[in-house]
C-alpha cells in the first residue's frame, strides 16, 4: 500500500504543463509504462529542500468493532504530518518516470482517468496486488515546479474482503536549497 501512496502522489509530477491523452495505445487504460513514457514531456520538480505536510481527513472501517476503527484513527492522527527533505538534481531530472517505476515493483496499477493540464490534476487509479487486494484512488489537485496540493481518496479492499475508505490531504512546498 505505501508504493501504492507513493504513486499516487507523484501523479502531480504530471500535472505541471498541459498533457494531451497519455493513453498512447487507444484502448481505454492508461497503463503506469504510458503515464511513465508520458512524464518525459512533462516539467520536472526543481530540486532544493521540500516540506511534506499529509493530513488524514477521514477514514472508515465499515464492518471492523468501533474499537479497532477508533485505534486505527488513533493511530493515523488528525493532526497533520510534516517532514521535510531533500530532492536532488538528480532526483528532479527523474521525476515521475523513476517514482512510477518504483511503484510498479509490487502492484498492478493503471489509471481509468488522467487529466492533467495547466497545473491540474484529476484522476483515478485502479490497483491491485497479489494477496494484498485492491485500492481505487481518486486524486485532484494542482501542481507546479516547486509546490503541489492534492487530496486523495483511497477506497481499498483486502484479500479478507474487508474494505477500508481513507481520504488524505497533501502540501508540497519548495522552501529553499537543500543543506550542505
Amino acid at each position: 500500500m505505501r508504493r501504492i501512496v507513493l504513486a499516487a502522489m507523484s501523479t502531480l509530477a504530471l500535472a505541471g504543463c498541459g498533457s494531451p491523452s497519455a493513453d498512447a495505445d487507444g484502448d481505454g487504460e492508461i497503463t503506469m509504462s504510458e503515464a511513465v513514457d508520458k512524464s518525459k514531456e512533462l516539467v520536472k520538480p526543481e530540486p532544493g529542500k521540500y516540506r511534506n505536510t499529509v493530513q488524514l481527513v477521514n477514514l472508515e472501517l465499515p464492518g471492523a468493532p468501533k474499537d479497532v476503527q477508533d485505534m486505527m484513527k488513533q493511530m493515523m492522527g488528525k493532526e497533520p504530518r510534516t517532514t521535510e527533505y531533500c530532492l536532488t538534481k538528480e532526483e528532479a531530472e527523474k521525476g515521475f518516470e523513476e517514482m512510477a517505476k518504483q511503484a510498479q515493483e509490487d502492484e498492478d496499477c493503471s489509471f481509468e482517468k488522467f487529466d492533467a493540464e495547466g497545473g491540474k490534476i484529476d484522476a483515478i487509479m485502479n490497483c491491485k496486488a497479489d494477496g494484498k487486494g485492491t485500492a481505487r484512488m481518486t486524486l485532484q489537485g494542482t501542481g507546479t515546479r516547486t509546490s503541489s496540493q492534492m487530496t486523495m481518496t483511497i477506497d481499498a479492499k483486502g484479500p479478507d474482503g474487508n474494505a477500508m475508505m481513507m481520504t488524505m490531504k497533501s502540501n508540497q512546498e519548495r522552501i529553499g536549497d537543500c543543506d550542505g
